[in-house]
């Protein structure tokens, strides 16, 4: 609860300097808050001079830190493939693991998946966490989010980390209910604090203007998601040795929310654009969804993948799946090309880790070629068909 104490009060607006969500008004020479806005950060009454601005938090019972250990990663499979964002994760895993002298684990959901075990256990697990199970075939909300806590809360890990993927994304957040704990989604950076072993959890905050880092100082286990192909595996080491522990999870007596249908593969040739080595995106430049062609022509040319702007797929010129950016994918490509986009903040946060940027808009002042490795000024319906035509003769 927050309240304004009125005797306190002067009206001297150094509340409304320091609020970030525009949550208080002055009326009648005293301080309103409005609670629909507020988010109980506390900012505006550590600025008060009057101390006139009260907030009391519940208290929540203490938990003992000390009796949760090792890190966790979510190793999410389909089809019996795993996941790339699952390595990423391992690999970071091993980093943070190291600096805190714990066990790294993997945890694993399917069925007849045990052959996966060794690939975990290759790019850096110490273990592996297994249920393997014909009611966890196909992705479940609640099977998995069941499975996972029940998990945590035998074996209490430190530290829970999950891929930023729509299943991720999806059961995550329950896991994390069901364990009264804190979690940060779609991290693009994590580290330890040296001071307290906290878990540093970093991703973009306000549109993507901010970089925020979150940490989950009286709770545990400490959980995450992490985009995709902002961290590095390892290299796989077939010759690394680790344990497989087998766990069954009771699901005969839950009734089901959801029934699985079956699962239909988007009906595209296009390549995918978070494992593609070259990108090829286009923006609101290209003034209308059929000049896309000029894109995937381009892209085939260069045997890469063909991604896009938010504004280009909230205009329905392309499908989500094509989206970088912040509510997009995050992409890593060797080569990233950029068509017709201005270079949005939030969709920077998305591309600006590729090796090498070429940016093609007519606009010079336009923030993508302050990223760009090469930047050529000029009007896109005019280089795009030429430079494909010419990449075209040299590959013949």
């Amino acid at each position: 609860m927050i309240e304004v104490i009125n005797e306190k009060c002067v009206g001297c607006g150094a509340c409304i300097r320091a609020c970030a969500y525009d949550a208080i008004k002055i009326e009648d020479k005293l301080a309103i808050i409005d609670a629909d806005k507020c988010v109980l950060c506390g900012a505006c009454v550590s600025a008060c001079p009057f101390e006139a601005i009260l907030l009391r938090k519940l208290s929540s019972e203490a938990i003992n830190k000390s009796e949760f250990s090792g890190i966790w990663v979510f190793a999410e499979q389909r089809e019996g493939s795993i996941a790339p964002v699952s390595f990423e994760l391992l690999g970071k895993g091993r980093e943070l693991a190291e600096e805190l002298e714990v066990e790294l684990s993997a945890v694993l959901f399917g069925h007849e998946v045990e052959g996966l075990a060794s690939e975990l256990i290759a790019h850096g697990a110490d273990q592996v966490f297994l249920v393997d199970d014909p009611a966890l075939k196909h992705f479940r909300d609640e099977r998995y989010s069941k499975a996972l806590t029940g998990l945590a809360q035998k074996y209490k890990p430190s530290i829970i980390l999950a891929g930023a993927t729509v299943i991720g994304r999806s059961f995550i957040p329950r896991v994390a209910i069901h364990l009264h704990t804190g979690l940060t989604a779609d991290c693009t950076g994590l580290a330890i604090d040296p001071e307290t072993g906290n878990l540093q959890q970093t991703r973009p905050a306000f549109g993507g203007n901010i970089m925020a880092t979150i940490l989950t100082a009286n709770h545990r286990p400490q959980m995450a998601t992490v985009r995709h192909k902002v961290m590095n595996p390892l290299p796989r080491d077939d010759n690394r040795n680790g344990i497989v522990i087998q766990e069954q999870i009771n699901f005969d007596l839950d009734e089901d929310e959801t029934q699985w249908l079956g699962f239909e593969k988007e009906k595209t040739t296009l390549v995918n654009i978070t494992e593609a080595n070259l990108i090829v995106a286009g923006g609101r430049g290209l003034k209308d969804g059929k000049n896309f062609a000029m894109i995937e022509e381009l892209a085939e040319s260069l045997d890469g993948a063909v991604g896009a702007s938010r504004a280009a797929v909230d205009a329905e010129w392309i499908p989500y799946s094509h989206q970088v950016g912040q509510t997009g994918k995050t992409v890593k490509p060797n080569i990233y090309i950029s068509i017709g986009i201005s270079g949005a903040i939030q969709h920077l946060a998305g591309m600006s880790s590729a090796d090498y940027i070429i940016a093609i808009n007519k606009d010079p002042d336009a923030p993508i070629f302050k990223v760009a490795d090469l930047g050529i000024v000029g009007d896109l319906f005019e280089i795009v068909p030429k430079l494909t035509k010419r990449i075209k003769e040299l590959r013949a």
